[in-house]
């Protein structure tokens, strides 16, 4: 909790350990079926987060039976339930209400060993640090809620937002890694900067080695960027160094609000372009060394 770390680990003797976690959201995209999947690939993240493997997963349903029609639920559901399963897990059930206001998301249930449990506050000086996924689903959403995001690139969020971060997590299993997060709500600079004073240590992160969605800058200079977004580069400002040096709209992107983001994994230099080789030969594809940690005791990022 001390940490904000992403899930809570439950250790029930010495070889195996529960991770518990649970998220759920209103729509960020117009198709049911890309929604359930969406948020559910989100609530499973934490887990791979932590360095576990989903389990079990129960559904969260809040939904307006009364003014919706139910194929849209079923869509919902059906989009949850085969993101499930293609993380391996079983889905044992859930609960509905009847709200005004349709939310969808998951409880998930993982398993890890207790002395593989990765947290927030693991990161070293010497470090290297890999994204996963590209950003840009903030900026890519209210795009498409205003109606100028091309086809393309509302295709390009919603199979980054859908895609799982199983490959990523399996893939670092086999790694020395020190410390690991998900980047989701407050972007990677907020969960850059809960890794860096979690662990005692400051990041460097070299923007331009940042991997980002197709057309986003461009939505960006017109100005397409959430509240979250800007609420999320205040928040972070104080701790910040270097940022009177960065374009505007790519800080605007480093802050950008995600759902369903990718890895932020800190690993030793040794091993870290091993790592990188490996996350592309298993199909993630956008994975790129984005920075390193620097010395202990700041909690501060620096940008480059």
């Amino acid at each position: 909790m001390e940490t904000s770390d992403d899930a809570g680990v439950y250790r029930l003797n010495d070889q195996l350990a529960l991770i518990q976690t649970l998220d759920f959201f209103t729509p960020i995209v117009n198709d049911p079926y890309d929604f359930g999947r969406i948020a559910a690939a989100n609530a499973l993240s934490d887990v791979y987060a932590m360095g576990g493997r989903p389990l079990t997963a129960m559904n969260i349903v809040c939904f307006p039976i009364r003014r919706m029609d139910k194929a849209i639920l079923r869509d919902i559901l059906r989009g949850g339930r085969d993101k499930v399963h293609e993380a391996g897990a079983v889905l044992v059930g859930g609960h509905s209400v009847d709200d005004l206001e349709l939310k969808y998301g998951l409880s998930v249930t993982g398993v890890v060993s207790p002395g593989r449990v990765l947290t927030n506050r693991g990161a070293r000086p010497g470090d290297r640090l890999l994204l996963t996924k590209p950003l840009g689903t903030g900026i890519l959403a209210t795009a498409v809620k205003a109606g100028l995001a091309s086809p393309a690139a509302a295709q390009a969020a919603v199979d980054c937002m859908a895609e799982l971060n199983r490959a990523a997590a399996e893939a670092m299993a086999d790694y020395p890694v020190t410390a690991c997060t998900d980047i989701t709500g407050f972007g990677l600079l907020g969960h850059g900067l809960e890794l860096a004073a979690g662990s005692g240590v400051r990041l460097r992160i070299e923007a331009g080695r940042v991997p980002l969605l197709p057309e986003v800058l461009d939505y960006a200079s017109m100005g397409l960027v959430p509240a979250g977004s800007f609420a999320n580069r205040n928040f972070c400002a104080e701790r910040l160094r270097g940022s009177a040096a960065i374009d505007p709209l790519l800080l605007d992107l480093l802050a950008d609000a995600q759902t369903s983001g990718g890895l932020l994994i800190a690993v030793p230099a040794a091993a870290a372009e091993a790592l990188l080789d490996r996350l592309h030969r298993d199909g993630v594809s956008h994975a790129a060394i984005i920075g390193e940690v620097l010395e202990r005791g700041s909690g501060m990022v620096e940008l480059g």
